[in-house]
């Protein structure tokens, strides 16, 4: 792993136990509320390395890595572990109690919005509120195909019925981990091409070869189930934020204003120009917004 300029990556990880496996996780900051950062599909705490030591200015701050990804451990799938929104959804709720020890800010990116929202819903006294950056609207969700173009329609099954094949998955994932792969996928995420560091591409290519990390990936890529974002939100125990990147190429915005319909939502920030990862791509406007929501919802 390359080392970070930040402060925090001279900070040692540390180790939780959870239903037998090993989660490694990050904290930083001895005072304030307590908030926890929950990374998206195929990345790690690592994603919020630019905003921890902010937020530690006046909070306690963890980030964790959901069991299958980062530095956690990758358990075959199927066997002694299902990689679905509603395992995670517990790991973060067993989380809070067993380590943060109090009710928290959960904060997600991506998928990981749909994980803190689970973990919300199944267990509100875990949750003082929710922020969700750039949420996954899990457009290739079996509820939603039908409203899709006939050749996406299509076109993820039968991806995903491919894939399933273990051989053929296994060479898809070597190939799609390579950094110079994972570099183009980054630069189409983000619209700030600078953010595209090498230290970033270290980060999400390095557990690519753990062993495990293949078959989780692949787990992940055909589960088209569980819960939407438009299921969770009406149920949420506690209010909810939103910032969205208005360049985002996977999760359109206008699709995403839809989501503060709900009475939940108290806020939807966009965010001019920045794509699907805002809190790595633009920290100094994530990082102000996440501090006055905190401070506000604390008073």
């Amino acid at each position: 792993m390359t080392s970070s300029t930040s402060a925090i990556a001279l900070t040692p990880t540390k180790t939780w136990i959870w239903q037998g496996f090993s989660i490694c996780y990050q904290s930083q900051g001895s005072a304030g509320p307590a908030v926890v950062l929950v990374h998206g599909f195929g990345a790690s705490w690592w994603h919020w390395r630019k905003n921890m030591p902010a937020l530690a200015e006046n909070c306690r701050v963890y980030a964790i890595d959901l069991i299958g990804f980062g530095a956690s451990a990758k358990p075959k799938p199927g066997e002694s572990i299902a990689y679905t929104i509603e395992t995670w959804g517990q790991q973060l709720a067993d989380f809070c109690r067993e380590v943060v020890g109090e009710p928290a800010f959960l904060v997600g990116n991506s998928i990981g919005c749909i994980v803190v929202m689970q973990a919300a819903v199944s267990n509100p006294e875990i949750a003082l509120g929710v922020a969700l950056l750039n949420c996954s609207l899990r457009l290739l969700h079996d509820r939603k195909r039908k409203n899709l173009p006939w050749h996406r329609r299509v076109g993820a099954p039968l991806l995903q019925r491919v894939l399933s094949f273990k051989p053929i998955g296994e060479f898809f994932f070597k190939r799609v981990a390579k950094p110079k792969t994972v570099r183009q996928i980054l630069l189409k995420a983000y619209a700030n091409s600078t953010a595209v560091t090498e230290e970033l591409v270290d980060i999400l290519t390095s557990p690519a070869s753990d062993p495990g990390a293949a078959a989780v990936f692949l787990a992940f890529t055909s589960y088209s189930q569980g819960p939407l974002p438009e299921d969770l939100l009406p149920q949420l125990p506690c209010p909810a934020i939103i910032l969205w990147g208005t360049a985002d190429p996977w999760e359109p915005i206008q699709l995403g204003r839809e989501l503060a319909n709900f009475p939940q939502v108290h806020k939807f920030i966009p965010l001019e120009g920045v794509g699907h990862c805002p809190q790595d791509e633009a920290p100094e406007l994530v990082n102000p917004i996440l501090q006055d929501w905190i401070w506000e919802r604390s008073r």
